[in-house]
């Protein structure tokens, strides 16, 4: 049909529908999705009847779309366009199918996401931040916090060109994943590996309670504690503070990865297990404070410098600590200036805190000490 031929029906423009006596009208508001007939099909144009508002037109750029394609359209077959303009010059509605395959997509994707559907999707590239998909024709993007333990990367110290090498050893993987995020107006995809397995890992986690004793293997280490997987799918983190008695400079010192080890629960917070290796363990600092009493002068030797104070072994069970203001009677502003690693010196025990595991020392306790005058013939 020309589009002569469709200019001689009886198709009145939105104006005389309007202005009809007594006729229900249905005005489109623009952005609005509707279904259609085909009329026409030119080479550059596209008429629709849509049932209960008018006359459609369809040109330019706006006819294509991922679902539409110029050259299938045919006399008949029923179509959904979006609205661009209420009524154009000659009196019909200006219509897209470019923005009402969109519209369409992002619906879908919301309804994906309401529904919680599981999406098989391949991984497209790696950045820093995470992995890029695509659903639906649409990018989008899966966070490094939203991958499931088996794909997230443990890497000593956070190296973030390392986390990058993990991550690009994905592409071209296929993930399940489940849409977390579908916003059409800031084209926003955001989806999740780990919400895939969510309502398992807690039906496992509330199975759990704190007190448990688990055994497993050593799955991740880093600089803050080491991460270890136990039961059917679990994982839990060993804090670098419960991973001994002892003071530790790096878990690596002690742990290695695929080692077997037996922790204690100590707290789980939704689907945060936290565990402890040294509770499992008789505590030695309980036995070996009691040679130790405050007031008491003792030697030891220091470990370690920090801004506010050193640390000093006095035997391998006991460290304690010296406050930069227990340094000197003079101001500190470096605790070096005073003590030195490796070296021994005296000191006097200011407090003792046996159940937090603390031992405040004191060297100014010491310099500060009146000397005893010679005695007098």
């Amino acid at each position: 049909m020309t589009k002569t031929a469709i200019a001689n029906q009886d198709f009145r423009t939105m104006q005389d529908l309007l202005s009809a006596d007594g006729a229900e009208i249905k005005v489109p508001k623009i952005g609005d999705v509707l279904e259609g007939v085909i009329l026409s099909v030119g080479k550059n144009e596209v008429y629709i009847d849509i049932e209960g508002y008018g006359l459609g037109t369809v040109r330019g750029r706006e006819l294509f779309d991922d679902s539409v394609r110029l050259g299938n359209l045919k006399i008949g077959d029923k179509v959904f366009a979006s609205v661009v303009e209420s009524e154009n010059k000659e009196g019909n509605i200006e219509m897209s199918f470019r923005q009402a395959g969109q519209e369409r997509v992002w619906q879908t994707l919301t309804e994906r996401m309401r529904t919680r559907e599981v999406i098989k999707t391949k991984i497209l590239e790696a950045n820093k931040g995470g992995l890029m998909v695509e659903i639906n024709s649409i990018i989008g993007f899966l966070p490094v916090s939203q991958l499931s333990s088996e794909h997230y990367p443990r890497v000593e110290e956070g190296d973030k060109n390392r986390i990058l090498e993990v991550l690009k050893g994905y592409v071209g993987s296929e993930f399940a994943v489940m849409i977390i995020t579908a916003d059409p107006e800031d084209e926003k995809l955001i989806v999740s590996e780990k919400a895939v397995f969510e309502d398992e890992l807690r039906g496992k986690i509330g199975k759990l309670k704190i007190g448990d004793v688990v055994e497993g293997d050593i799955s991740g280490i880093v600089d803050f504690g080491v991460f270890m997987k136990f039961g059917n799918g679990l994982e839990g983190l060993v804090h670098i503070s419960e991973l001994a008695w002892s003071r530790i400079d790096h878990p690596k010192d002690l742990f290695k990865v695929g080692q077997k080890v037996k922790a204690q629960i100590i707290s789980i917070d939704k689907d945060r297990i936290s565990l402890s290796i040294k509770r499992l363990q008789p505590d030695p600092w309980l036995e070996s404070i009691k040679k130790y009493e405050v007031g008491q002068k003792v030697r030891g030797k220091v470990t370690k410098l920090m801004p506010f104070g050193a640390f000093v072994e006095l035997d391998p069970d006991i460290y304690g600590l010296v406050h930069s203001v227990e340094l000197s009677n003079e101001e500190v502003k470096d605790p070096e200036q005073f003590v030195k690693i490796g070296q021994d010196y005296e000191f006097r025990i200011i407090s003792i805190e046996p159940q937090e595991h603390r031992l405040g020392l004191s060297l100014r306790a010491l310099t500060a000490e009146p000397q005893p005058e010679p005695a007098k013939e």
